[in-house]
């Protein structure tokens, strides 16, 4: 696993080098001082995980985050202030660290950055014949795709909900709309995903599927529009 560490402070990252000179297959890529010192590296280079900085001079770690897209590393962010915990959730980073960081959490952060990077390799595939295989506790098991209602975000999660369950699933909502097809399923809002075939109604801007009420994001209503059979 590639890891960045981006600190403007020099002594904090050096406290990471040594935390992560003591995990094994945690090779330490580079260093940089700026979060844009940061961007224009990660697109130049392969980055596995970035542990990550909040508040520095310039564009901070949140910043940072949003603006790398697509070529975004998993994130683990490190810091001394709690503040930013929530805005953390909400961009699903894989852990929040505060400073100082104990070996002890380290090593729990990028243990739960393993399994997230090995959840997205792994974790959901999509057969050629319209099934959906999830890891669930270490095993394996196939979902028909017609079968499933939709898809919440939470956190480090995913919700893929079923008539009869939920699902919790290590990976993102951004790759599992990559993933399922895009003629059955379309993404209305950050954290929701729905299947488009079990839309039963759509009320005051909220889609209702078996009594879930799915909120619809203003920027995803034109699009789904489109996508409905409208008499």
């Amino acid at each position: 696993m590639n890891c960045l560490i981006v600190d403007d402070n020099k002594l904090a990252r050096t406290a990471m080098k040594q935390l992560a000179s003591h995990v094994e297959q945690l090779h330490v890529t580079g260093e940089c001082s700026s979060a844009m010192e940061a961007y224009n590296l990660i697109r130049k280079e392969k980055i596995d995980l970035l542990l990550l900085d909040i508040e520095m001079p310039g564009m901070s770690g949140l910043e940072l985050t949003r603006n790398l897209g697509k070529q975004r590393p998993l994130i683990i962010f490190t810091t001394v202030n709690k503040d930013y915990a929530v805005e953390a959730f909400e961009l699903n980073v894989a852990d929040y660290l505060i400073k100082p960081v104990s070996p002890a959490r380290f090593i729990q952060a990028i243990e739960k950055a393993r399994e997230i990077i090995d959840s997205n390799h792994r974790e959901i595939q999509v057969s050629d014949t319209e099934f959906v295989f999830i890891r669930d506790n270490g095993v394996l098991k196939k979902i028909r795709t017609e079968d499933i209602l939709f898809l919440e975000a939470m956190g480090d999660y995913v919700k893929l909900f079923t008539a009869q369950k939920f699902h919790a699933i290590h990976t993102t909502l951004k790759a599992l709309e990559e993933k399922l097809p895009a003629s059955k399923f379309m993404r209305v809002h950050r954290s929701y995903m729905v299947a488009l075939d079990k839309i039963e109604s759509i009320e005051d801007g909220n889609i209702i599927i078996q009594k879930n009420v799915i909120p619809v994001a203003d920027t995803y209503k034109a699009a789904l529009n489109n996508k409905l059979n409208f008499l």
